[in-house]
């Protein structure tokens, strides 16, 4: 996976939550990149090339030059500083949207992808994890729903990578909360909605039209996703 020093951006990518942020923000900026699929379900997140880009197997990563960011928010940080977009240069401003987008990428996102693997994935039904999960996804949402009603982004009045960040995971949340979806959280919901009438979010979902990705949830992909579950079954 060597790239020309001054080439463009190189976007490895999948069509879940994570790399989504980073694909909107990509699009807001209007930047040129090469999209490199990875198929997760298939486990190219676990080969030698990947992992010489990202030692923690997962996808986003960007490769700028001689620069390679893994972790979608660093990515976004990454990004915004250099474009000087999307993220203030300092004071307040500054503090409050990376206030948020920690609050996304320590919060929201590590707790909706547990809610849904124990909901849908994990091998057993353990009442105790999907109440636990669950719970905390919702606590979560209250939390934004709060700060939306009261201020237009989250950051404040001016649309930001911590917007960014929430849109990746709120587009799904009906996978988690069924056929409500965000009904119970109404600011979140337009601003969902909000974003995802954008220009930069519509060929953001539009990205993974043309590649080719396994689909199907059988045996390989669950081995793929979750290689530790293999172990125990193993021993």
């Amino acid at each position: 996976m060597n790239h020309p020093a001054n080439d463009r951006l190189h976007f490895y990518f999948h069509p879940s939550p994570n790399p989504m942020k980073v694909a909107l923000l990509l699009g807001e900026l209007g930047a040129a990149f090469e999209t490199h699929a990875v198929d997760i379900f298939k486990g190219a997140q676990h080969t030698p090339e990947f992992l010489a880009l990202n030692p923690n197997g997962k996808v986003p990563v960007l490769v700028d030059g001689g620069t390679t960011v893994f972790d979608s928010h660093a990515i976004l940080i990454y990004l915004a500083e250099k474009e000087q977009r999307f993220l203030a240069k300092q004071g307040a401003a500054r503090a409050t949207t990376l206030s948020w987008l920690q609050f996304i990428a320590t919060g929201l996102s590590p707790f909706s992808g547990q809610a849904v693997h124990f909901l849908h994935y994990a091998p057993e039904s353990i009442a105790y994890a999907k109440n636990r999960y669950v719970k905390e996804v919702e606590r979560h949402y209250r939390v934004l729903e709060d700060r939306l009603a009261a201020s237009k982004y989250l950051a404040g009045g001016e649309y930001s990578i911590a917007d960014m960040a929430l849109w990746g995971w709120a587009r799904g949340a009906a996978y988690i909360f069924g056929d409500a979806g965000l009904t119970a959280y109404p600011h979140v919901q337009a601003l969902v909605n909000s974003i995802s009438e954008r220009p930069a979010a519509v060929r953001a979902t539009k990205l993974a039209d043309g590649l080719t990705l396994k689909t199907e949830f059988d045996d390989e992909t669950k081995r793929a996703l979750f290689p530790q579950n293999r172990a125990v079954e193993l021993q």
